[in-house]
C-alpha cells in the first residue's frame, strides 16, 4: 500500500507516536498511534469509507471534525462509529458498512449508573473561544472543567501555520499552531479540569449536561455554560459532489496540517475568501499541486496579501468561475468548470475539464448552534454572520439565564474575535455567578475594546450590522 504521510514540511514537525497496526476487512494496515482511523486509511490510500443511503454511492470524508456522516464505519463490531475522531488503537477492527447497517446481535453487557457530578462552570468546546473563556473564569477563581469531543484541543488553530493579522496585543504575527499550544498551556496552568473525548449529548433543566465520556454516561449539575463549539462547513450543489476526493477546507488542513498526510496530488480550490487563499497556500507548503482557484463573485474574497502568495507560485485565480460537475467513477479524476455571467448564470461555451483528484470546498462556514436550540435559546438568521445565531446581550448571555455563547457559535468572524469574545464571556459567567469586581469589569471592557477594534474596516462591516441585529442590548461592539 502507498504511504501518503508527509515527509518534510517547511513549519510543521509531525509526532506521530509509535507505529502500530490494525484490521481493515481483513487487512493489516500501518498505523501511528495519534493518527485517527481515517486518516490512517487515508494515509495507506483508502479513501473510500461508506455509502449514501440511497443510492449507495461511495463517499468519503469531508469535515474531519465529526459533524457529518461521511466516515462512519463498524468498528470492533459497532456501527456508525465517525472514524475521523476517533483514535486508531492496536488491533482494533475496521470495516465499511451500508448506510442503513444492522444492528449487532451481541448480548450488551449491564449499563453502569450515570456518575452524577456537581461543578461550577462548564465550557463546551476546546477550540479558541472555548480555552479562552475557561482561562479567564479560572483566573477569577472559577471551578471550570472543559470539555471536548476530540482528543486534542485548540479547535481550528492546531491546523493554521500562517501569521494572523491585527493588533499584537491580539496575536498578531504570531502562527496560529502556536496561539493554540499557548492557549492550552495557559488553560493547564490556571487549573481548568480538561476532558478530552468527552462528548454533550444535551441540556437539561435547572442547569444539567449529559456527556459521553468514552462510552460512559456522566451527569453534571453546573451553575454557568459557556458554549463554544464553533462552526460546520459549508457544502455546495454541483453534479456528483459526494465523490470520495470532495472535502471542506478543514477537512483538508486537519488531514494536512494536524495529521501529516498528504490529501491528494492535484487539487481544485473553490473559494477565494481567507480561508480558500490560506489553504491553497498550506497545500504548496505540503508539495500539492493546486492546478486553480475558482471563485464565483467578481472579485477575490480574501486578503490580498494571501492571494498574491500564491499567484507568484503559479496558481489562477479565476473569478465568475464556478464548479458545475465532479468527474469519475468511484474518487474524483477530474472537475468541470464555467465562466458565470454578471447575473451569476452560466455562460454556454465556457466550459472546462480539470484534472484533479481533490476538489477543496471553500465556500464558507455556518455557526453550530444544536444545544443552543435544544436549551431553548432564541435563534435568529443573521446573513452577515453566517446563518442562524443565539440572541444575546453584550456580555454573550443567551436568552437562557447562565448559559453563554462565544466564537463561531455566535456568528462567524475571524479567530482573534473568537479569543476575545471568550475571554468576554469568561469574565462575564463569574460575575453572573459571584458578582462584579473591578477586575472583572476591566477584562470585559479591554476584550470588548479588541473585538471593536477587529471590527474596524471594510472586513468587518458585515459583523458590525449582524452583531446590531442579535444583540440585545442597546450598547453594542
Amino acid at each position: 500500500m502507498p504511504d501518503n504521510r508527509i515527509k518534510e514540511h517547511p513549519v510543521l514537525d509531525f509526532d506521530r507516536g509509535k507505529e502500530i497496526y490494525f484490521e481493515f476487512e481483513g487487512k493489516k494496515i500501518k498505523a501511528y498511534e495519534r493518527e485517527t482511523i481515517a486518516s490512517a486509511l487515508y494515509a495507506n490510500g483508502i479513501h473510500q469509507f461508506t455509502e449514501s443511503k440511497k443510492m449507495h454511492r461511495p463517499r468519503g470524508f469531508f469535515c474531519a471534525i465529526g459533524k457529518c456522516s461521511s466516515c462512519i464505519m463498524k468498528v470492533n463490531g459497532i456501527p456508525h462509529v465517525r472514524t475521523c475522531i476517533t483514535p486508531v488503537e492496536e488491533g482494533m477492527k475496521v470495516e465499511r458498512h451500508s448506510a442503513q447497517p444492522e444492528i449487532p446481535e451481541i448480548e450488551p453487557e449491564p449499563y453502569p449508573e450515570p456518575e452524577e457530578k456537581e461543578v461550577e462552570i462548564a465550557v463546551v468546546g476546546g477550540g479558541p473561544a472555548g480555552l479562552s473563556a475557561a482561562i479567564v473564569a479560572a483566573e477569577f477563581g472559577g471551578d471550570v472543567h472543559l470539555f471536548d469531543e476530540g482528543d486534542s484541543l485548540g479547535g481550528q488553530l492546531v491546523k493554521q501555520t500562517h501569521q494572523f493579522f491585527g493588533s499584537h496585543k491580539a496575536e498578531a504575527g504570531t502562527r496560529g499552531i502556536d496561539i493554540g499550544t499557548d492557549l492550552l498551556e495557559k488553560a493547564k496552568e490556571m487549573g481548568v479540569k480538561i476532558h478530552h473525548n468527552a462528548t454533550v449529548l444535551g441540556y437539561y433543566p435547572e442547569m444539567t449536561l449529559t456527556v459521553d465520556a468514552g462510552g460512559k454516561l456522566e451527569i453534571y449539575h453546573v451553575k454557568g455554560i459557556v458554549y463554544a463549539t464553533g462552526a460546520i462547513e459549508n457544502y455546495l450543489a454541483f453534479e456528483n459532489n459526494d465523490l470520495p476526493g470532495i472535502y471542506g477546507a478543514g477537512g483538508v488542513q486537519t488531514l494536512m496540517n494536524e495529521q501529516g498526510i498528504i490529501p491528494g496530488r492535484k487539487v481544485l480550490m473553490v473559494g477565494s475568501g481567507n480561508v480558500g487563499l490560506i489553504v491553497s497556500y498550506q497545500l504548496l507548503q505540503a508539495g500539492v499541486d493546486v492546478v486553480e482557484v475558482v471563485e464565483a463573485m467578481p472579485h477575490i474574497g480574501g486578503y490580498q496579501v494571501h492571494a498574491s502568495k500564491i499567484r507568484r507560485a503559479g496558481v489562477p485565480i479565476n473569478t465568475r468561475h464556478t464548479i458545475v460537475k465532479a468527474k469519475g467513477d468511484y474518487e474524483v479524476e477530474s472537475a468541470i468548470i464555467q465562466e458565470l455571467d454578471e447575473d451569476w448564470n452560466p455562460v454556454p461555451g465556457t466550459e472546462r475539464e480539470i484534472e484533479c483528484d481533490i476538489i477543496c470546498i471553500a465556500v464558507g462556514l455556518q455557526p453550530d448552534n444544536h444545544f443552543l436550540r435544544q436549551a431553548g435559546c432564541d435563534i435568529e438568521f443573521v446573513r452577515e454572520l453566517g446563518g442562524f445565531v443565539p440572541i444575546r446581550n453584550k456580555d454573550m448571555e443567551t436568552t437562557v439565564e447562565g448559559i453563554f455563547v462565544a466564537g463561531d457559535a455566535a456568528g462567524i468572524e475571524e479567530a482573534t474575535v473568537a479569543v476575545l469574545e471568550g475571554r468576554l464571556a469568561g469574565a462575564a459567567i463569574i460575575q453572573r455567578l459571584y458578582g462584579t469586581s473591578e477586575d472583572t469589569q476591566k477584562e470585559k471592557e479591554k476584550a470588548r475594546e479588541g473585538i471593536e477594534q477587529m471590527r474596524k474596516g471594510p472586513y468587518g462591516q458585515m459583523p458590525r450590522r449582524g452583531v446590531k441585529v442579535c444583540t440585545i442590548d442597546e450598547e453594542v461592539c
